[in-house]
């Protein structure tokens, strides 16, 4: 990468996140087809996995949509509803349990007021806006030679990673709901339990890539900062 019409030494810190990030993603992706195609002995769909677990802790009030895309499933805190894609509501894989079991997690920490879901949404709408700005801030002040401008990129950037950071027990709390509920609730065997956490492993691997790129990112800004100076 180029900054100031030379390169840039510093982008070899993304290069081991990105290697990671690659690893993760193939490996969310091949762990959940594999047992996207081993079927639940019980026979629940996502939704009826979803269902139960969602009227067991008195959340009836949380209705099940469907929503299109491979992998889009999730819990809507904003409007309060839980969306699970195609293969996951209608199927009766381990992989669909596993999934549809974890947004219910959510839904639950949401139920709880659970902290680290809570401080997540307080920074989600900063953190939205910084992803977008960050960057095009950090870009026009290398242009006018305005560092103030990348000051304030960073502070927003900082706002991404501070969410990535908070995402990660979140995620991992919603995990383990899911699983303790999938042998509490009996919605799959006790020997097939596995199959579902290695979905939920994989999955998890995806927001530790996420968080590691992003802080080295950051890292990374930090050091062309103190160069410009």
């Amino acid at each position: 990468m180029f900054y100031g019409y030379r390169y840039d030494p510093t982008f070899i810190f993304l290069i081991p996140a990105m290697i990671f990030a690659f690893y993760a993603q193939t490996k969310i992706s091949s762990t959940f087809n594999k047992f996207l195609r081993v079927r639940n002995s019980n026979g629940y769909t996502g939704y009826e996995v979803a269902r139960r677990i969602l009227d067991a802790n008195g959340l009836y009030n949380v209705p099940i949509e469907m929503v299109r895309g491979h992998l889009t499933d999730h819990y809507d805190p904003r409007s309060r509803v839980l969306r699970l894609s195609h293969d996951v509501y209608n199927g009766t894989s381990l992989a669909s349990a596993g999934v549809a079991a974890h947004e219910c997690g959510h839904a639950v920490q949401h139920s709880e007021s659970y902290v680290p879901l809570t401080v997540r949404n307080t920074i989600a709408p900063i953190a939205s806006i910084g992803s977008q700005a960050a960057w095009f801030l950090i870009l026009i002040a290398f242009v006018l030679n305005m560092m103030q401008l990348f000051d304030l990129g960073i502070y927003l950037f900082s706002a991404v990673v501070l969410f990535q950071i908070v995402t990660l027990p979140v995620e991992y709390n919603a995990s383990r709901r899911a699983i303790i509920a999938l042998e509490d609730y009996g919605l799959v065997g006790r020997d097939e339990v596995y199959g579902a956490r290695k979905v939920l492993s994989a999955a998890a691997l995806t927001y530790v890539a996420a968080t590691v790129t992003a802080v080295l990112q950051l890292v990374r800004l930090l050091i062309i900062r103190g160069r410009r100076d």
